[in-house]
């Protein structure tokens, strides 16, 4: 039986992941060239290889844990590049530009938190988070099969099923507990690369606990995105943005991350519609 990735549901068990296989087959490597590795051939493990000049920064973050991160590392790089979740000339780069820059977000995150990580994907980054830091228990909320597929595996396989579980379906499902399911919370809500600051907080901040925060990794345009979107933060019940430099002196550049602390408890805004000519279409910018 296969599943629509339109649709959503809770994926159970222990852990949050069922017995058995998980039912979205992976996909043979070599039948999509622009998804397998280089040169259209079956990616290579030794792409995900701990280059040594990141040894020090890696063991500074993941600590007796880093042979975990380098087994989802290996993961990463074969089969998340076969199944179309990190792209091929990503995965030399997985350890600089993927799971240290995540690591480094822990330091914003209090001891024993309960983490909601929105639109995991391949699990960045909840489940780096989940693999630094064993005390936070951690919930990967992601709508798509093949994903949530690939995220109930590597759990599996990394024996994080005690403080993992992976949700099938979007933010706002999983905030309001629709399709008879309860809601979920928690004290910190994580996204990487979702949506800008307006959009990612109207699905994040109905997640968080009041006093929780929302944990967005951003690059470059964070400030700018502060400023344009700090009135539907505002009107969300969150407080003023504020961006933090993590990993400094361990990573660089270390990793950006906007901090918006849930304040009140508000209903949903939406974020605000695209003018609109006369004749009632979008116009284009």
């Amino acid at each position: 039986m296969t599943h629509d990735d339109t649709t959503a549901d809770a994926v159970t068990g222990p852990g949050g992941t069922p017995p058995g296989p998980s039912p979205v087959r992976p996909e043979s490597p070599g039948t999509d060239p622009a998804r397998d590795g280089a040169g259209g051939g079956t990616p290579s493990p030794a792409d995900a290889a701990l280059p040594p000049e990141l040894a020090p920064a890696a063991l500074a973050l993941f600590g007796e844990r880093l042979d975990v991160a380098a087994a989802y590392a290996e993961l990463l790089a074969t089969d998340g590049v076969v199944r179309g979740l990190i792209g091929p000339r990503e995965a030399p780069r997985i350890w600089d530009r993927h799971l240290l820059n995540c690591a480094a977000v822990a330091e914003r995150i209090p001891a024993g938190a309960t983490v909601l990580d929105v639109g995991s994907g391949a699990g960045l980054p909840g489940l780096v988070l989940a693999i630094t830091r064993p005390d936070l228990t951690v919930t990967l909320i992601e709508p798509l099969a093949r994903r949530t597929s690939f995220l109930i595996e590597v759990v599996e396989r990394l024996s994080l099923t005690r403080t993992v579980r992976v949700f099938r379906g979007r933010a706002d499902e999983a905030a309001s507990g629709s399709s008879g399911r309860e809601s979920i919370s928690g004290d910190v809500v994580t996204a990487r690369a979702v949506a800008p600051l307006d959009r990612l907080a109207a699905w994040s901040l109905p997640l968080a606990v009041r006093g929780g925060r929302l944990l967005a990794l951003k690059g470059s345009s964070a400030a700018a995105e502060i400023e344009e979107h700090a009135d539907v933060v505002a009107r969300l019940g969150g407080g003023e943005p504020a961006v933090h430099l993590c990993g400094v002196g361990v990573i660089d550049p270390p990793a950006t991350v906007v901090e918006i602390v849930r304040e009140r408890m508000v209903g949903p805004a939406r974020p605000a519609a695209s003018k609109r000519s006369r004749g009632g279409r979008s116009r284009r910018r």
